[in-house]
């Protein structure tokens, strides 16, 4: 089961014998587990019927009892073992109940940044009528995706700059990135478009001066645009910092470099190998027009060159807004 089939089947009222959530990606874990939590008994039955354990304070003969416990005038016993990749060395001790579940106990592990062995029977057992989830971390070029769906499925539109600006901003952490959202589901009507100005206004992260735009007005060979930015930069180290900048460039010229080499170079095969939505085909076509492999290797040291002298090789006075105006030029114009 995915995700969000897990959540639609509770959400529905539907609850399975044992969760176990395990993974690097600990956003899917908690989501789940917090849903559990609120939704599997009324907040009147919760007392007697819901327990939370942690596995750094708890063990497994501890939580098997609590799991074959019968509720008390209720429909379900919830037992929810929260931090249980401490019990890694014991977790096998699961397979006795997972072999002779009680029927009506919800089960929950939030195994975080740790995963079962496939190849051992406790897996196997789990598989068969309960929910087995690994919860993996997104790839950079998935998160712009994930936002636009995480918010369609709350009933909000939301344009693709938008998404990527926020994707830019806050990397690849789910939890912030949700708190994020939740600030402009306070501001936006449900069913309404969430946008760039929107994300601008209400979280903070420029629609006009940030790294997504510079790096289309590099592809563009726009200078004018490209220094505009700089000079922003320059001006607001702490939130544009180089070391951030350089790698995403680094990142950009480097697939301008596989578009020269890509046999098939439609939007949809450009956007399948260079692993990105095929919204941005269109920037890596225009850079590609523009920057020759040769060039394109003379950029690959520039930006080595730069990333270099932002960490204080052979430079300890050029702030880094002056270093990145220096790269602008260079990658422009020689």
């Amino acid at each position: 089961m995915t995700y969000h089939d897990i959540v639609k089947e509770i959400k529905g009222g539907t609850f399975r014998p044992i969760y176990f959530l395990m993974g690097d990606e600990p956003y899917f874990i908690d989501s789940i587990t917090h849903l559990i939590e609120k939704t599997a008994l009324p907040e009147d039955q919760q007392s007697f019927n819901q327990t939370v354990l942690y596995g750094n304070d708890t063990n497994m003969q501890t939580i098997i009892g609590e799991a074959k416990r019968y509720p008390m005038m209720a429909d379900r016993v919830v037992i929810i073992v929260k931090e249980a990749q401490h019990l890694i060395r014991t977790i096998d001790q699961l397979e006795s109940y997972v072999q002779n579940v009680q029927p009506s106990t919800v089960l929950v592990f939030a195994y975080k940044y740790k995963t079962l062995d496939k190849r051992k029977k406790l897996y196997k057992l789990i598989s068969n009528g309960n929910v087995l989830l690994e919860s993996k971390k997104l790839y950079d070029n998935q998160i712009p995706d994930w936002i636009a769906q995480h918010l369609n499925q709350k009933g909000y539109k939301a344009s693709m700059k938008a998404c990527v600006l926020l994707a830019e901003s806050l990397g690849t952490d789910l939890s912030r990135i949700d708190n994020e959202l939740k600030k402009l589901e306070l501001v936006v009507p449900k069913g309404g478009t969430i946008d760039e100005v929107a994300v601008e206004e209400n979280i903070g992260i420029s629609k006009d001066y940030n790294n997504f735009e510079l790096i289309k007005a590099l592809g563009e060979k726009n200078f004018t645009k490209a220094m505009t930015i700089q000079r922003h930069f320059a001006s607001n180290p702490k939130d544009n910092p180089l070391v951030v900048t350089i790698g995403l460039l680094f990142g950009f010229f480097v697939k301008l470099m596989l578009v020269h080499q890509a046999k098939d170079k439609s939007p949809k095969g450009l956007a399948s190998l260079l692993k990105v939505n095929p919204f941005f085909v269109k920037d890596y076509q225009t850079g590609a027009l523009n920057y020759n492999l040769k060039k394109l290797s003379r950029i690959i040291g520039y930006l080595r060159e730069c990333d270099k002298r932002s960490k204080g090789v052979g430079n300890a006075t050029t702030p880094d807004g002056e270093l990145l105006r220096e790269l602008i030029f260079k990658i422009i114009y020689t």
